[in-house]
This record gives C-alpha cells, structure tokens and sequence, in this order.
C-alpha cells in the first residue's frame, strides 16, 4: 500500500503528532504514516521529489493552486479539496422547526469553520419569513457557550468581511462582538449580487439568507458561486428534489438531510472547490495505478 507523510495546518502540532501515534499504537510499521514539520518551500521541495508519487491537499484556494502547479511541474497525481460555500435549498417543508434544526446544524458544524458547512440559505418566498425568524432566532441562541475559531486572525478576518458586507448594503443579526478568537452566531440578509460577500466563503458562524421567488431562482442563486463542493436539498416533492439535484453545480448534493456524509462516500467539488475526491471506493481510486495485464496465449 501507499506510504503518507503528512503535513497539517501549522496551528495543530500536538493533534497532528497524535495521530501519528495512534498509527504506531494500531501496529503500523515505522515510516507507513509519518506526521511533518515543514516550511511551504520545504513542502514544495517534497512534493518535487521523485519518491513521492502523488499529492492530496484540503485547504485555501491559494494553496491548492500552489500545490497543483508544483504537482503539474512535476507531472504528478493531485488531489483538491478546497474550499466551499455551500447552499442549503428550502422550496417546501412539512415540519419548519426540524428544517430549522437542520440548517442551525449544517450551519454551525464545527464552529461553521467546515468547508463543506452550508453557508447560503436559499429560502422560497412562502417559507422566507417564518424560516427566517426561527432561524435567526436558533443561531444567536448557539452564541451561549460557542467554542472558539481556530484562531484569532481567522476571527479578524471573518469580522472583516462581515463589516464590509454590511458596508455593502448587507443586514446584520448578531449574538454580539468578537472577543479575540471567539466570533458570535450571526446572520446577513440582503447580501446582494455583485457585493463581496455574495461570491465569498465566510469560514465561521454568519449564515447569509436569500429570499427566491420558485424553484428556478433558487438553481440560479445556488450556483451564482465559484465554488462547487456540497449542497443541501429540503423538499417534500420528490420529482422536485431529483429535479432540482441534477442542476446544482456541486460534487455532493444532500437531500433532506445534513450530517450525512460516511467513509464509503466520496468528498470533493468542482469549479474553485478543487477536483479529484476523497473516501470512499473513489478516494482509493485516486491513488492506484490502474494497471491492464493481458495474457494472450
């Protein structure tokens, strides 16, 4: 089988040696899994060595374009999954509170710092404003107790993009301030076309909500994104739902559920959300050698 190094976010040193350990403790031979500390000049200069054969990034857009042009120099396998901003589809609901619970959850996965976390909230006219209150009213009550960002730049940064929506004609519900890494449920309406936000993936607690006229509107809306990772899909029509999840421009589409994702199913996107796919039958496929042999007498 393959061999891995593996190097994390520089932020999680200690869980990244854990790992690495629970693979030795499993009885995994020395070298099979090895966690590393390295610079991005010195994970360049890896991803350049012949003995490394192909390469799987999760992270920034950023920098999986500078990992996919090293790879390519080096005409080598490479795996994306990058970043994402994900729209959850509301056209009908026999049961608004458990939709409710399910979009406070797709949401705030993870402190909302999950790249496949839903994002945008893509809500049919009838069904706007009771969804909207519920909603609203769910995500700032999550502020109690909230766990951190994974850093306070990573706060800042979320601040800022949240104020500058605003600037930008954007409404703003929030449970409160930032305080140093902690960033409070929010949520923005009337983030409109052509603003920043609209386009942006906001890595943390702020939902942005949309209002659509029908079905149509929300396919445009959901895929009026760069990005193409997952989707969620909430309808009680069932033509609808197939429908509708043949035209969302996405690597996974969710219907009538979050939390869903397993080992056996594989992960990724399209457009800026990267390519290839990870778990799964998929995910190992990715890194074979799909060798043909034939015998002929």
């Amino acid at each position: 089988g393959n061999t891995i190094l593996l190097k994390h976010a520089p932020q999680c040193p200690e869980s990244a040696l854990a790992l690495q350990q629970i693979f030795l403790d499993a009885g995994f031979p020395a070298g099979a899994y090895v966690d590393i500390r390295a610079t991005n000049d010195q994970a360049a200069t890896i991803i350049a060595d012949p003995r490394v054969a192909a390469v799987s990034l999760t992270g920034s857009e950023r920098a999986g374009a500078a990992v996919a042009e090293i790879a390519g120099r080096n005409l080598k396998k490479v795996v994306l999954e990058l970043g994402g901003s994900d729209p959850f589809i509301l056209l009908s609901s026999d049961d608004l509170d458990a939709t409710v619970d399910s979009a406070v959850a797709a949401r705030l996965d993870n402190t909302g710092q999950a790249c496949n976390a839903a994002k945008r909230f893509i809500v049919a006219d009838d069904l706007y404003d009771p969804f909207l209150e519920k909603f609203t009213a769910k995500m700032l009550a999550a502020g109690e107790g909230i766990a951190p960002l994974s850093s306070e730049r990573a706060a800042q940064g979320l601040e800022q993009q949240v104020a500058r929506a605003v600037e930008q004609g954007a409404q703003l519900t929030s449970a409160g301030e930032r305080r140093g890494a902690f960033y409070p449920p929010a949520v923005l309406t009337d983030v409109r076309p052509g603003t920043d936000a609209y386009h942006q993936e906001l890595f943390g607690p702020v939902a942005i909500v949309h209002r659509v006229a029908d079905e149509q509107e929300a396919i445009s809306v959901a895929n009026d994104t760069p990005f193409g990772l997952g989707s969620y899909l909430f309808t009680t029509d069932r033509e609808q739902a197939q429908r509708v999840a043949a035209k969302i421009e996405a690597g996974m589409v969710f219907i009538n559920g979050v939390g869903a994702e397993g080992a056996e199913l594989p992960f990724g996107g399209i457009k800026r959300s990267g390519f290839g796919r990870e778990l799964g039958r998929f995910g190992i496929e990715e890194f074979i050698n799909k060798k043909m042999i034939r015998t002929v007498g």
